[in-house]
């Protein structure tokens, strides 16, 4: 496994629209999604989408199952590999909060996403994943997907007075220099 440097903004690689993953149960896509793991876990992050890596793929992981010490009042996310999502959200309600981004390094920002979602895609065999989900999961997926059409979290940002470097706003954070 290898942990990889991770793409920051600027970089024009994160503002792809990402190719759907065409062969499932390769031995690439498993060294991949082991990599992206390594990487993610390297710098606790709650999840990753390949193009962050520079690879152009419709493949995303989150969660690990454990609560994630970047947002200790989240609830636990399962472990996820998540190849060709579609996100569908469930009703009309939003939820504001504070997200920050591997690829945004030191700035955290208030994102309005939906609430609840169903997300479906396939798993690394190619066998589907079906869920409905609320809360922080729908915000992860959500945030994770948004990096396959070539968004960043600052571009869903719609208050830029809640929108700063992370050691500012959340002093306590501060020690993990990758947020």
């Amino acid at each position: 496994m290898a942990v990889y440097d991770i793409l920051k903004m600027g970089d024009s690689r994160l503002l792809r629209i990402a190719q759907p993953v065409q062969a499932f149960d390769t031995p690439q896509l498993h060294q991949l999604a082991a990599d992206m793991f390594e990487t993610m876990n390297a710098v606790n992050g709650a999840g990753l989408a390949a193009p962050q890596i520079g690879v152009d793929l419709q493949v995303v992981i989150f969660g690990t199952g454990q609560s994630n010490p970047r947002y200790p009042d989240a609830a636990p996310v399962p472990r996820t590999v998540l190849c060709n999502p579609v996100i569908t959200p469930l009703g009309d309600e939003e939820e504001e909060d504070w997200e920050g981004c591997l690829s945004v390094p030191g700035l955290r920002g208030v994102v309005p996403r939906w609430r609840r979602i169903h997300y479906r895609g396939f798993d690394l065999y190619g066998d589907p994943i079906d869920r409905e989900v609320e809360g922080f999961h729908a915000r992860v997926v959500q945030h994770e997907c948004d990096h396959l059409i070539g968004k960043l979290y600052p571009m869903r940002v719609r208050d830029f007075t809640r929108f700063g470097f992370t050691d500012v706003l959340f002093p306590g954070l501060a020690a993990f220099e990758d947020d």
